[in-house]
């Protein structure tokens, strides 16, 4: 390879230019993004939001924090927070419009208009001040980022001292016998879901096949601690079908 040849990424189980990836990205949650939360409790039956309760758990808000939840979309991280810590703010950020413009309409976005904000932006260049927040939230994002150890160098650099990162992601099934009955689901169920309730099944077979290229726990929160975070731990959920890591910027 010459320093003229194009660097390349993954998007799903394709090879794609690092510089198309964001776009196409963007192009399959513009795509879905009306049905967006509806998919969500059908592909996972609703255990998503046990998932996210169970990170709210661990997070544990407090009032007066600075909260910055990247690849927020619909916002169901940042109410989440806000109503736990009445006292807090939030910042929701996501490359894609739509899926923010969908989380304005929801009702928990009015009532709590005043401390939170919606703002359109790349995970890997944060338009944010070093040390600007307390707490650095990623819930089924990190895995749509082209470079993730760029994401998790602007989490550590938008992060206090003191501040906290928590990625939920999908994971890797331990046991192997587990994880072949959830791809097979995955494979077979989830785009053919996505096609009935989306009209859109390109979408999800690329969500399924990134959640297979994914690293596993013990990759992945090596990954963090190389972007600078201590005290790095993760929790598996639901069999490890997701994970949640924490670290912190110390």
């Amino acid at each position: 390879m010459t320093d003229d040849d194009p660097k390349t990424t993954h998007f799903g189980y394709q090879t794609v230019p690092e510089d198309q990836k964001a776009g196409m990205v963007q192009g399959v949650f513009t795509n879905v993004a009306s049905r967006y939360d509806v998919m969500n409790d059908a592909m996972s039956f609703g255990i998503h939001r046990v998932w996210k309760d169970a990170m709210m758990d661990w997070l544990a808000p407090r009032n007066g924090q600075k909260l910055l939840d990247v690849a927020g979309g619909t916002g169901d991280i940042a109410f989440r927070f806000l109503k736990r810590a009445p006292e807090a703010h939030a910042t929701v950020l996501d490359m894609t419009e739509s899926m923010l413009v969908e989380g304005r309409k929801r009702a928990d976005a009015e009532a709590l208009s005043d401390r939170l904000d919606w703002i359109v932006g790349d995970a890997m260049a944060l338009p944010f001040a070093d040390g600007s927040f307390d707490v650095y939230t990623i819930s089924f994002g990190i895995r749509n980022v082209t470079r993730i150890p760029d994401a998790l160098a602007e989490a550590f650099r938008v992060l206090r001292p003191g501040g906290r990162l928590m990625v939920l992601e999908f994971s890797q099934i331990p046991n192997p016998g587990l994880q072949w009955a959830y791809d097979r689901y995955s494979f077979n169920v989830i785009p053919r879901m996505g096609q009935a309730i989306a009209g859109d099944r390109d979408s999800y077979q690329y969500l399924v096949e990134s959640i297979r290229r994914f690293p596993d726990q013990e990759n992945f929160a090596a990954m963090i601690r190389r972007a600078g975070f201590e005290n790095v731990k993760f929790r598996n959920l639901t069999f490890g079908v997701a994970a949640l890591h924490s670290g912190w910027k110390l």
